[in-house]
């Protein structure tokens, strides 16, 4: 009969890891941009838009940005504030479109990017 031998790793110590571990600063508010500021990526629509109705609360107006394929995303958080999760306090104040030079990570040459900011505010 043959008697099988665990392989699992146990986990390592600090001890004996030694000085491996390194600090990283969070960053700094200019580095972040201004609080009620919000950037549009590919997450949920739904936690752009809570994001947006805390930032409302606490501030009294907030700024939607995105660019290029989130832009319609960007919009959908802004109707969902105003119509949907306001109940008619919150409403768009000002809209500014424009257009963004932007280095290709892939050929590294400029390309031009759309982008939109949207206030909302009470």
């Amino acid at each position: 009969m043959s008697a099988k031998v665990s392989t699992k790793r146990q986990p390592r110590t600090r001890e004996e890891e030694g000085t491996e571990t390194q600090t990283v600063e969070a960053p700094t508010m200019a580095e972040r941009g201004p609080s009620n500021h919000i950037y549009v990526g590919k997450k949920p629509v739904m936690s752009y838009a809570m994001s947006a109705l805390i930032q409302l609360s606490q501030m009294g107006e907030v700024n939607i940005k995105a660019r290029g394929m989130a832009i319609s995303r960007a919009v959908d958080v802004a109707e969902i504030v105003t119509r949907r999760l306001g109940n008619g306090t919150f409403f768009v104040k000002n809209i500014n479109i424009s257009t963004e030079q932007v280095k290709s990570t892939e050929t590294g040459e400029m390309r031009n990017v759309s982008s939109i900011e949207i206030l909302v505010g009470k």
